[in-house]
């Protein structure tokens, strides 16, 4: 294991090199930094020109010039000492201070939408497989290829269009006509049906329950102003946290198993009891408290699974950890929508932003800042969401049919396991090779900034700041974005490599 990972750190290295290479040569040959002075009317237009050949220093030929900056590049692997130099931008302001924040602001954008996707397309690509050439798979199978083909630009405008603006609008009056309630209803119904499938009769009690419930739901909430004075409170709570209870038990161990639900009872049972116990503490939190919050509760949770579980005490932790970590996020969840009116005000009635990170001269607390920050990324993240998520669809649907077909799952169901064991503990964990190479390739790729989507919403991330580099002719920055894009595709797919023998006990390094 030693010598293969000191090979493959090296031939990484030599890659990085021979790529930046290639790269500055690329930018250094067609790109002129000094063209915006050349084309000035300044008096001092020759001073200027000579200040910014010396700070570039554009006296030197890209070759060299290429060595100057591996050898600044170079610097950053020693530690701590603080020696890191990437050059300068035209406006000279250093490389290494501008791209962490370009690379923050990055990361937050493109985190939840690549968690959102792989959860989602990994979720619908499985139940598309158990249901392969139903109605369900037809109409999945159309809107992944309708996504993917979507341009990015024609994706963020038309969500600019018709969710922030449109939903800004409709805040002005939020109520909901009976019979929008009703169409989205049968929508919600048809769609529920489709995944519950079953014969005709359980399709038709799946699709009337779903409707109804759907659209009461949408008439209370317009009657009772939730969308102004949102929240979930303690009922739905209540209800909230039973379905995770259930949900998780039946998916990881079977109704049947006791200690299982008794696992996932307890953990629901107490974090429904902090529920009602932090509010207060909720009032003066902030992040630091939050995370210690999340950390203790997992501790408390594998403390349950661990003395209730019995014989299979790591499945029952799991299930105990799961249970917490969903109620955890409902309760986040609730107490931001508690801080919504406060935002709402602030705001002046517009919270959808469409452009932008966050907004200027905001002031409150955290989860104040939080909304704004969710507001202003939900657009985009949206955006990243549609064209990702029909990839992973497609390929966690095609990896789950082939593994479907193979032997060793036709042996499982012949020993009589159940349907749930099979695909869960069988299935899943060999489709998941194939998704996790795709992951490691889009990991390293939206790190590198969704260009297209960060110009329309005027974000200032990598793309942002790779795009802002080539047009003009600023070779640093652009520099300081491959590097990390390099890295970062590297070491994920290193990452990817160690992974495959971990999904499968076949694939070991010798």
């Amino acid at each position: 294991m030693a010598s293969f990972i000191l090979r493959r750190l090296l031939v990484s290295v030599l890659i990085i090199i021979a790529a930046s290479f290639l790269m500055y040569m690329l930018v250094a040959y067609s790109a002129d930094p000094l063209q915006d002075l050349r084309s000035s009317n300044s008096p001092n237009k020759t001073q200027l020109i000579s200040a910014r050949v010396q700070l570039l220093q554009l006296d030197v030929v890209p070759p060299l010039r290429w060595l100057l900056w591996l050898g600044g590049a170079a610097k950053c692997l020693i530690p701590f000492a603080n020696a890191c130099d990437l050059g300068s931008t035209v406006s000279n302001a250093k490389v290494v201070d501008i791209l962490p924040q370009a690379l923050g602001s990055t990361v937050q954008l493109v985190t939840l939408a690549l968690i959102l996707a792989i959860l989602l397309g990994v979720t619908i690509g499985i139940v598309t497989a158990l249901r392969q050439y139903s109605g369900l798979d037809n109409v999945v199978t159309f809107l992944s290829f309708f996504l993917y083909s979507l341009p990015a630009f024609l994706v963020a405008v038309l969500l600019k269009e018709f969710v922030a603006i449109g939903f800004n609008n409709f805040l002005a009056h939020p109520t909901i006509p009976w019979w929008a309630a009703v169409i989205i209803g049968v929508i919600a119904g048809l769609i529920w049906q489709s995944l519950i499938g079953g014969d005709r009769r359980r399709r038709l009690i799946t699709f009337g329950i779903a409707t109804v419930a759907t659209a009461g739901v949408l008439l209370l909430m317009s009657v009772t102003n939730w969308f102004l004075t949102p929240g979930l409170g303690p009922v739905v709570m209540i209800i909230l946290i039973a379905a995770t209870v259930i949900g998780a038990t039946a998916l990881i161990a079977g109704l049947q198993n006791r200690r299982a639900l008794l696992s996932a009872a307890i953990a629901g049972a107490v974090s429904l009891v902090c529920y009602f116990a932090l509010q207060p503490l909720f009032n003066v939190s902030t992040v630091g408290t939050i995370v210690i919050l999340a950390i203790v509760a997992i501790i408390v949770s594998l403390a349950i699974g661990w003395f209730v579980g019995g014989y299979d005490r790591g499945q029952n932790m799991r299930i105990a950890v799961i249970v917490t970590i969903v109620s955890g996020f409902l309760i986040i969840v609730d107490r931001f929508m508690q801080a919504w009116p406060q935002y709402f005000q602030d705001t002046n009635g517009r919270p959808i932003a469409t452009v932008g990170s966050s907004t200027p001269g905001l002031e409150g607390d955290m989860w104040v800042t939080g909304l704004d920050t969710f507001t202003h990324l939900v657009l985009p993240t949206i955006a990243l969401l549609l064209i990702s998520f029909a990839s992973y669809t497609r390929y966690s649907r095609a990896g789950m049919l082939e593994v479907l077909n193979q032997d060793f799952i036709r042996t499982a169901r012949a020993k009589g396991l159940p349907e749930r064991t099979v695909i869960v503990r069988h299935a899943f964990r060999n489709m998941l090779i194939p998704i996790t190479t795709l992951v490691a390739f889009d990991v390293g790729a939206l790190l590198g900034g969704a260009i297209i989507t960060e110009r329309v919403f005027a974000i200032p991330g990598m793309g942002f700041l790779f795009a802002s580099g080539l047009d003009r002719g600023d070779l640093n920055p652009v520099m300081g974005y491959f590097l990390v894009i390099a890295v970062m595709a590297i070491l994920f797919n290193f990452l990817a490599d160690l992974s495959y023998a971990a999904l499968d006990p076949r694939v070991r390094v010798r």
